[in-house]
């Protein structure tokens, strides 16, 4: 027995309406909300810098491609990189640690003038930097329940402008714990490291300028 064209084109229509609704539900399966998490600069400094009347050019940090991106990493052992799921900075990393850079050197109230590379200021001193450690890993610890830890290291050099040559160059490593492995804790430590590294690099690269003027 033949279908007829109306019962024939229910048909169709149910099938094409049921492959919607499996196609939307698949893209609500996979359409997970991502939570995006900034930093914040450092605003409290040592009250016997001295004052910087040259003006700084702070370049974006260099980072290998792990950190170089918006994902917040996660290292479970020193040969494998993973990342927080679900969760991103708002920019890269070493365009937000520029950001704060510049913002720190402001928050001083010492420096006269600081700004980016990329805004073509006329510098006297550039602030080169190297993002070398920037994740959360497992702590160096026999429990292994024990929550992440946040390691965050930056070299800093500091480049006269009119000599072309490196007059100071330094480390800076903090490392903070993380309350727990949510993200939101993930995320306070890794804001804890980078300021207490920004607020060293920051004092002892004031003083090394100011001695040069």
């Amino acid at each position: 027995m033949t279908m007829s064209l109306k019962s024939c084109v229910a048909t169709v229509a149910m099938s094409a309406l049921l492959a919607g609704c499996a196609g939307l539900d698949t893209l609500t399966s996979v359409a997970t909300p991502i939570e995006l998490y900034s930093l914040t600069p450092k605003s409290t400094f040592s009250s016997n810098l001295p004052r910087l009347r040259q003006q700084i050019v702070v370049s974006e940090p260099t980072a290998n491609a792990s950190v170089s991106n918006d994902r917040i990493t996660v290292q479970p052992s020193p040969l494998k990189v993973q990342y927080l799921p679900e969760a991103r900075w708002v920019d890269r990393a070493p365009a937000i640690v520029q950001t704060l850079l510049v913002e720190s050197y402001e928050n001083t109230g010492m420096v006269d003038a600081v700004g980016r590379s990329a805004v073509g200021l006329r510098a006297d001193f550039l602030i080169v930097t190297e993002l070398r450690e920037f994740q959360a890993r497992l702590p160096k610890t026999e429990t292994s329940a024990a929550p992440l830890e946040v390691l965050v290291r930056i070299n800093m050099k500091v480049v006269d402008a009119f000599e072309d040559r490196i007059i100071a160059s330094r480390s800076f490593e903090e490392i903070a714990p993380a309350g727990s492995d949510d993200a939101d804790d993930v995320v306070a430590a890794f804001d804890e490291a980078l300021g207490d590294v920004l607020r060293d690099s920051v004092e002892w690269s004031i003083r090394r300028m100011a001695g040069r003027g």
